[in-house]
């Protein structure tokens, strides 16, 4: 080996060794507290044993953990050169899933790829962010003021809301939407335009109200009125309530749950996981893992503040944003505010796919922070 083959390899490793030290740690001891709150709920649910759900739940985690660092020493000017060919492969695995995917309750959403089943939903989220980040960068005011330089990124987010609508998922299909949304608001989009569109949806809910699955206008009857039904669409949201109040304000105790433990609440380990801990652990339990996610949501946010390029601080936008669509829907959803509608609460509920993707928007996230100061060049074209 040469000396000046010796040198880049020093130099290397002397950059690698300095972006460990700029992760963001606290944030990282923050994921940590919240998946071991998932690993306490899931032995719950599981009447007191680490098998089937925690156990998994916090190997799945210990690799998401791994992934998350790596991909946060990562150059995230590297990262956006990849982002249209990610969203490129997210959109054909959303094809394939129509075609040759696993169904499960009534819907389409999974694929087998590597022996284990994804749900290229969730990848398409992040996919999703990084393609309209990289669009937006650099974008001026005038630009932004263009109508013909909003269709592009429009249809980026149209193509895959559709697609995910076809399995069908009304759930992720809505977040996806809202987090894309929540990119054109970043970039600078007109405030004018945002109240049109508000208006078009108003007027267009009607219409697709008529062409919403049974499942799903059922979902919405009983979110209007679940005791029309009590056994049947309107158990779920019931027991959740019961389990909700029984809990009082401290709760009935660890593994002392009876909602949970005689399962009356269906789904404890992935849609109603946060009613179940809110049954052990009463109200200052469920603020107080409400409280963590906040902060998680708000570290999130100041990252994207910090950064000094556009495309990092809609990455860090977007990535936030739908950490908080997964909380708002999950937690609001048990509560009876919104029609249940299948969206975990994030790192707590079980699930492969989910975690995982968490763990990926968490890594870029985190590659947002530790690249905060690069420098992007003049042009959307270099990056």
């Amino acid at each position: 080996m040469s000396v000046m083959e010796r040198r880049l390899i020093r130099e290397a490793s002397f950059g690698l060794t300095s972006k460990f030290w700029q992760i963001s740690w606290i944030y990282v001891v923050l994921l940590c507290l919240l998946a071991s709150v998932g690993y306490v709920a899931l032995y719950s649910a599981a009447g007191g044993s680490p098998e089937p759900y925690a156990s998994r739940h916090i190997l799945r985690f210990g690799f998401g953990l791994t992934l998350m660092l790596s991909i946060a020493l990562v150059d995230i000017r590297f990262i956006a050169r990849l982002s249209w060919l990610a969203y490129a492969g997210c959109v054909v695995l959303l094809v394939l899933v129509l075609k040759m995917g696993h169904s499960g309750k009534g819907a389409m959403r999974w694929i087998d790829i590597g022996g284990m089943q994804w749900q290229p939903s969730e990848l398409m989220k992040i996919a999703l962010i990084l393609a309209l980040a990289h669009w937006f960068h650099k974008a001026s005011w005038e630009r932004m003021g263009n109508p013909l330089f909003l269709i592009p990124p429009a249809l980026a987010v149209l193509v895959p809301v559709g697609l995910i609508l076809k399995e069908p998922n009304l759930g992720t299909a809505v977040i996806t939407a809202v987090v894309g949304f929540s990119i054109f608001l970043g970039a600078g989009l007109r405030w004018w335009k945002v109240l049109l569109l508000i208006g078009c949806v108003g007027a267009a809910a009607p219409v697709a109200y008529n062409h919403l699955h049974d499942y799903q206008r059922a979902r919405i009857t009983t979110f209007m009125s679940p005791e029309s039904d009590p056994l049947g669409a309107g158990y779920n949201i019931i027991q959740s309530k019961i389990a909700l109040g029984s809990g009082g304000m401290w709760g009935k105790g660890f593994l002392q749950g009876t909602q949970g433990h005689l399962n009356f609440l269906p789904e404890k380990q992935t849609d109603f996981i946060f009613t179940m801990l809110a049954e052990e652990f009463g109200l200052v339990g469920g603020l107080a893992l409400m409280g963590l996610l906040g902060l998680l949501i708000v570290g999130g946010m100041l990252m994207a503040l910090r950064c000094r390029h556009q495309f990092g601080r809609l990455v860090a936008l977007g990535i936030s944003m739908n950490f908080f669509m997964y909380v708002v829907v999950n937690v609001a959803m048990v509560m009876g505010a919104i029609p249940v509608g299948g969206v975990p609460l994030p790192l707590v509920s079980h699930g492969g796919t989910a975690m995982i993707t968490v763990m990926i928007g968490m890594g870029l996230l985190m590659s947002v922070h530790v690249h905060r100061d690069v420098e992007f060049g003049d042009g959307r074209d270099e990056i």
